[in-house]
Order: C-alpha cells, then sequence, then structure tokens
C-alpha cells in the first residue's frame, strides 16, 4: 500500500468519525483528494508517525518503513517524566538533525476527536520539517465519555468537566524533548487547530516563559481576560474562516458552556497582553492565496502596531472559509516563516 494511500485513508477516518463536530462548509468544501493534494504533496519525504502508541488511531504503524523519523518519545529510558510515561508521543526528526546543532520544535496540538497524526498529515509540518530541519512533538489528548481526543482547555473547550492538567501535560512534553534532543530555546513553537488552538492560547498564557509564540486556527482564548496571565510576551497569530459553522469568528458558545470570544477580541486581548502601542487591529501587508478551493488572495491580514520585537498579536481572517479549509501547499511554509520571526529575545 502506497504512502499516499495510507495517507489517504487516514484522513477519510479522521474526517469521518468527527463529522458532527468538524463539517467542512459549503464555501470550501472538496473531494478528500483535493485534501491531500493540499495536505500531502511531497509525503515521500519519509515521515511516519509510530500509531500504535494511540489506541485505535487506523493507522498502519509502517513496519516497512524503519528509516521513517519518527521517535517514541516517552519509551527511550527510565528518566522520563511520570506524565510523558503514562501519555507518549512521537516526535519527528528531520533528516538534517545534529545533536550539535539546536532547532526550533514545533508541537502540533489536534483539533477535538482528531489525533496528533492526522493533524499533522492536516497542516504538512513534518514534511516542511525535512526541508527547514526543525523538531515536530506530536502529543495526544485523552480520551472524553464519547472516546473522542480532546485537550482541557478552557471552560469552553473542550474538557466539559475533566480536570486533568493538560498544561502540566504539554509542558512535561516540552521539558522532555529538551530532555532527549538539542532544541533552540528562543524557538519553542505550538501550531493548533479547534482545540487544540484553545490549547495554543492556554499554553501561551500559563507557559509564557516557555513558549515563543503560538498560531491558532479556528480556535480562541479565554473570553474572560483576566484568566490569561502571561510574564512574557509571545507572538501569537490567529487564523480563522470567516464562515466558520463550529468556532464561530465572531465568537459564540457550545450549549450549556461558557462563552468563548471572537477572533478578533482573542488577538486584541493579546495586543494588550503584549504590551503593543497599537490601539486597534490595521492592515499589515497584502493578502494572501492559502486556501486551493477559493479564488484569489482570500486571507485578509491585520495585527496590533507597536509589538515589543519578539511578539506580536495578529488575525489573517480567510474570507469564506469554513472550520476546516482546504489549505495550500504555501500553508506550513508561510505560519513556519512567521513564527521564525518572532524568537524569544
Amino acid at each position: 500500500m502506497s504512502h499516499r494511500l495510507v495517507s489517504l485513508l487516514v484522513l477519510v477516518s479522521a474526517l469521518s468519525s468527527c463529522n458532527a463536530v468538524i463539517p467542512v462548509a459549503g464555501t470550501d468544501a472538496g473531494s478528500v483528494i483535493d485534501a491531500i493534494d493540499a495536505v500531502d504533496a511531497g509525503s515521500d519525504a519519509g515521515v511516519v508517525v509510530d500509531a500504535g502508541l494511540v489506541p485505535d488511531a487506523g493507522v498502519d504503524a509502517g513496519a516497512s518503513l524503519p528509516d521513517a523519523g519518527a521517535v517514541d518519545a516517552g519509551a527511550v529510558d527510565a528518566g522520563v517524566d511520570p506524565l510523558v510515561a503514562m501519555r507518549p508521543f512521537d516526535v519527528t526528526v528531520p533528516v538534517g538533525y545534529r545533536p550539535d546543532q539546536p532547532v526550533p520544535l514545533v508541537v502540533v496540538l489536534h483539533g477535538y476527536t482528531a489525533t496528533a497524526q492526522t493533524q499533522d498529515l492536516y497542516f504538512g509540518l513534518s514534511r516542511l520539517a525535512q526541508t527547514r530541519t526543525f523538531l515536530v512533538a506530536l502529543p495526544n489528548g485523552l480520551r472524553d465519555d464519547t472516546l473522542q481526543q480532546y485537550w482541557n482547555a478552557t471552560d469552553a473547550c473542550c474538557g466539559f468537566g475533566k480536570t486533568n492538567d493538560d498544561v502540566a501535560y504539554l509542558t512535561a512534553v516540552i521539558r522532555d524533548v529538551q530532555r532527549r534532543f538539542a532544541v533552540d530555546p528562543r524557538r519553542i513553537f505550538l501550531v493548533g487547530h479547534s482545540n487544540g488552538g484553545f490549547m495554543s492560547h492556554r499554553l501561551a498564557c500559563d507557559r509564557s516563559n516557555l513558549v515563543a509564540g503560538i498560531v491558532a486556527l479556528a480556535g480562541n482564548n479565554w473570553a474572560d481576560t483576566s484568566k490569561c496571565n502571561p510574564t512574557d510576551p509571545v507572538a501569537v497569530l490567529q487564523i480563522h474562516g470567516n464562515l466558520d459553522p463550529v468556532i464561530a469568528y465572531n465568537g459564540g458558545a457550545t450549549v450549556g458552556q461558557p462563552p468563548y470570544p471572537s477572533a478578533q477580541d482573542s488577538v486584541r486581548s493579546w495586543g494588550a497582553k503584549n504590551r503593543c502601542t497599537g490601539t486597534g487591529l490595521t492592515s499589515i501587508g497584502g493578502d494572501l492565496d492559502l486556501v486551493t478551493a477559493l479564488l484569489g488572495d482570500e486571507t485578509k491580514r491585520e495585527g496590533f502596531s507597536g509589538c515589543p520585537a519578539n511578539a506580536a498579536a495578529e488575525l489573517w481572517t480567510i474570507r469564506g472559509a469554513g472550520h476546516l479549509p482546504l489549505i495550500s501547499d504555501a500553508f506550513a511554509e508561510r505560519l513556519y516563516t512567521w513564527l521564525l520571526a518572532h524568537p524569544k529575545p
């Protein structure tokens, strides 16, 4: 079975299993083949995750590809943090990695019902890591009462009464990667979708001394900004489709849960917390073409001016897109380039 076909089956499984939670809006819906064209181009880079660590993930672990570049980071030695020992994760190690040359770390945080592996296929970050030489950590959330994987991020999304401390767990994941590999401490980043976007905001609030920057696609910050208390500036990029029916661009609430803020308000709160001098969101350059199913440069860029050199508060609005845009090959490159421009001082 080809890697491309495995990728297709994985993505079909992921989309069908979470169809009620993450529907594809009609404006950016396309065939699954088109989605694979967007996320799996260049899949011969040789990156295969150890899916055996994730129960029922539905992925062939790829025993015939032993040099895949994926490491079970939770089962290497007895010195591992207990949180990591209980919840192992994968690390994509690029072919150009050298132990004497510290490289950036990107932690990928999946959406509700998804897995680290399917989220990585969607973003394409492990593939990009092979050419740009950075580490990718792929942790998975716990399973809820319906056996769906989630992050206990904010009161709005998506622990729904659970008490597990995913801030502590993800901090342990980052520390574990630092212990095992040469990580540039100025360039530790998070990239999350939906529930993973909420979790990215949460970790930026609680571990701003550790995290240099985040990208949150369709996942927002706390509605109660008093719960977000960073001690250091963090570069924050919020990306959101303005037709998102799941996490509304203008904010909203899940039935029976506290509200979440709008995409604009999430960025405004970070503009204030990063001590940016700008008084509001303003255009920061030309529009971008990041989505394959929408014509032209559909993504509008705005941000706060006067932010510290190592910080930012930006909003990229994908006009006409829903919750799961069919992103182009340029998407991962754009995100990573943006993150690299905002290291810690």
